[in-house]
């Protein structure tokens, strides 16, 4: 018998005793979620807007997280490894009536006005812009790019020209893309030319079938014009609010097949001419959500980025049936206005956070635009439309006060601190009455943005990477926080 034996079994019950304990440390690894929990310390910058007024984007004191545990009270926990959609930018609409209005203010004045819009440092860093390819209900008058003398057709588009967006949105859009160079653009008609139109009218009427080729080499030379100017389109939308037609302004009216079969041909228009700008579907409310689905799922599937929304009707949660149809395509919001009909600024503040902001971009939005940048102190210059819209800003052109309207601080609580290519994370609370969206941008900073629905302040702990900072939230105040990682 081998006197080495007991010695070589003693051995042999160590070891499977060593390897049944890493096994079990393993498990309760694997039990408890993986990886042992990543600590971290960030320094954390809050901007504050107060319900109230009292602060309004304010910088408030830099503090530093720690690894103090506190399980009590309400906590919003991020966790930046869990990452959703991409962002594009945050923004509103350069109308012909906005930009006239900016155009004709005092160069230095305007200097000012354009750096409080798109500077990075000194402004809100607007970072989306939709503009109007032709005339809407906020432009001077009825136009488009290619109007005909007795609605003759012109079928090569040879008198098309987009001279009229020389006078005042094309240089207001140069010098925002110098203050901000992630400036994304995006075009929409609000009609084709008459002539291509059952009703030969821009007012109303609907797109002739036998016209799709035509209309399709329209954007082509919509999206070739800009860049002439340096101006790069990001994306189109074939129609806004396809669904409202109206004799008081430029509209048209355009059911799903015909948006689909419109697609194509702009689709291919764009293969043809190395165009790379993105095709959203629909561009309307939120309640008729099978719009974009249909026109997702046919034949324009290949040509479509995604859909375009707007909040006039429905409920934002209505978002959420055209995310689980397509969850590779994407979302984005693209028109809301503030009005005299709301005029509370708190009230403004939760209701947009809640619905627009917030409620978009939790469900899958890559950027959020609001209407006209800015409106003069009658609510216009207006072509038909909205009586009552307020715009981002309002141009006194009697005093030549510009007021910042609570729009200002809702996009700006965004679009100051979410970079281009930043993606959207985790971000939980523990109260439903304190809500929020958080990102982690390109460069590796963390912004939170926290809203308090409440008409009391809120104490809350913010909690990243095991490590956690107390703060307090005013009454119906959001904060955005930028946090940086400590070495």
């Amino acid at each position: 018998m081998n006197k080495m034996f007991p010695y070589t079994k003693k051995i042999i019950i160590f070891g499977l005793i060593l390897l049944f304990t890493l096994v079990i440390s393993a498990c309760e690894k694997v039990v408890d979620g993986g990886e042992e929990p990543v600590k971290k310390l960030y320094e954390v910058s809050p901007y504050v807007t107060a319900g109230n007024k009292s602060k309004l984007l304010d910088k408030g004191n830099d503090v530093t997280t720690s690894f103090d545990e506190n399980s009590a009270g309400i906590k919003l926990s991020l966790n930046p490894e869990i990452t959703y959609q991409t962002m594009d930018g945050f923004g509103a609409a350069m109308t012909e009536s906005s930009a006239y209005l900016l155009m004709n203010l005092d160069s230095n004045k305007r200097a000012e006005v354009m750096e409080s819009l798109f500077g990075k440092e000194e402004g809100i860093s607007l970072s989306f812009v939709r503009i109007a390819m032709g005339a809407s209900d906020f432009s001077l008058d009825n136009f488009t790019y290619n109007d005909t003398v007795d609605n003759q057709p012109d079928l090569e588009l040879t008198n098309f020209s987009i001279e009229r967006d020389e006078a005042y949105v094309i240089p207001i859009l140069k010098e925002a893309k110098l203050l901000n160079d992630e400036l994304l653009i995006m075009g929409t008609p609000w009609s084709a030319p008459a002539w291509m139109k059952d009703n030969l009218n821009l007012n109303g009427g609907k797109l002739k079938t036998n016209y799709h080729d035509t209309y399709a080499n329209y954007f082509v030379k919509f999206i070739d014009a800009y860049q002439a100017h340096g101006l790069n389109i990001y994306a189109v939308t074939p129609q806004n609010e396809p669904l409202h037609q109206t004799s008081g302004y430029p509209s048209m009216y355009m059911l799903p097949d015909q948006q689909s079969n419109l697609i194509v041909s702009m689709g291919e228009a764009f293969e043809s001419n190395d165009i790379d700008t993105l095709i959203m579907a629909y561009d309307h409310n939120w309640d008729r959500m099978d719009y974009p689905i249909s026109v997702i799922n046919s034949d324009a599937y290949d040509y479509v980025a995604g859909t375009a929304l707007h909040g006039y009707g429905g409920n934002v949660k209505d978002t959420q049936r055209v995310v689980n149809a397509f969850p590779e395509k994407g979302v984005w919001f693209t028109e809301i206005s503030g009005g005299l009909w709301a005029t509370n600024f708190a009230d403004n503040m939760t209701w947009n956070m809640e619905n627009i902001f917030m409620g978009s971009i939790n469900l899958s939005a890559k950027g959020v635009l609001m209407w006209n940048i800015a409106l003069d102190q009658n609510n216009g210059p207006k072509n038909g439309g909205c009586t009552n819209c307020r715009g981002v800003l309002t141009v006194n052109t009697e005093t030549d006060v510009i007021t910042k309207n609570e729009e200002y601080y809702i996009i700006g609580h965004f679009s100051k601190f979410v970079r281009k290519g930043a993606l959207r994370i985790d971000a939980q609370s523990n109260n439903a009455n304190l809500i929020t969206s958080a990102f982690k941008n390109p460069d590796g900073s963390i912004v939170v943005v926290v809203h308090n629905k409440t008409n009391s302040q809120l104490n809350f702990q913010l909690n990243i990477h095991e490590s956690n900072v107390s703060y307090q939230i005013p009454a119906k105040g959001t904060i955005s926080f930028v946090l940086n990682e400590l070495a």
